[in-house]
């Protein structure tokens, strides 16, 4: 599905009540905007609410800070949260990856077609390999080796540039590396990670061969925000394919590296278009 490039998009959420859906669509159709797509849901068990909504507005001189005082007054007793987006809004990113190109260069060229409405403002590695593709996309390429001794001096460097470069959002594209406890909570919610979801049985090295030994029928990838537990975090996208006995330890790595691509690709794109509510320690996506 296309992002609706000509809509502002208005997302919302509160606690669980009567009224809801209708406080927002109520007040859309009084504002004269109209409803392009709109998706809600209803938490029975942590009793929250959200919705996310794409409008076009059909009077001239839409102006969004008024806009959203009016809808403050309007939603204040539905203590709701919400945010609007602009049209064609690309969000600031920044990519990290170490020697593995597969989900990268996926990014990178979906980002150069169209595809995906993101201004990539950096990429960070632990290692100097990738620099060539990175820099004929023309973007700035920083490498930052990586020790156990100088683990806290290497996040300091990786978070500067977080920081200079004004990023919204952090993709670690297969990067290597173990983030710091810390590092991950200056993160919460804002940076997401791929991994094959052969997880947690075939740990370490060689996942793919090791799961090829056990005569493993599906493989997958997971996308998921970091936290403070190795590959834990709240999940954003998943996706599986089967496998059968003809497929040899190649065919599952270069099935699992396809999986992992389109995963991360489609987290990426729920999270800068706002389709992921995150709450607590679970997420609400809706679909693309």
């Amino acid at each position: 599905m296309s992002l609706n490039r000509d809509a502002w998009i208005m997302t919302a959420q509160c606690p669980s009540q009567l009224g809801t859906v209708d406080v927002v669509t109520g007040f859309l159709k009084q504002y004269g905007c109209y409803i392009t797509e709109q998706h809600s849901f209803d938490d029975k068990i942590s009793q929250r609410f959200c919705i996310r909504t794409e409008f076009q507005p059909q009077n001239s001189g839409f102006d969004p800070q008024e806009f959203s005082r009016c809808f403050s007054e309007k939603s204040h007793s539905f203590d709701m949260t919400f945010e609007l987006t602009e049209p064609g809004y690309r969000m600031p990113v920044v990519i990290m990856v170490s020697k593995t190109d597969h989900c990268l260069n996926d990014l990178l060229y979906r980002v150069r077609t169209g595809k995906l409405p993101v201004d990539v403002r950096a990429v960070i590695s632990n290692h100097p390999d990738l620099e060539p593709l990175v820099r004929w996309h023309d973007i700035p390429y920083y490498h930052f080796p990586v020790t156990a001794e100088t683990k806290a001096e290497q996040e300091s460097q990786v978070w500067q540039v977080i920081c200079d470069t004004g990023a919204e959002l952090v993709v670690l594209a297969r990067y290597m590396q173990v983030l710091s406890a810390e590092m991950c909570q200056r993160l919460a919610g804002k940076a997401i990670n791929i991994h094959h979801s052969l997880l947690p049985g075939f740990k370490g090295a060689m996942p793919y061969h090791q799961a090829y030994a056990k005569g493993v029928k599906l493989v997958g990838a997971t996308a998921h925000y970091i936290n403070d537990f190795l590959d834990e975090g709240p999940i954003i996208s998943q996706k599986v394919e089967v496998v059968s006995h003809a497929d040899y330890p190649e065919d599952l790595v270069d099935k699992g590296r396809d999986i992992e691509r389109l995963t991360l690709a489609n987290a990426v794109a729920c999270h800068v278009e706002k389709r992921v509510f995150l709450y607590q320690h679970k997420t609400v996506v809706f679909s693309r």
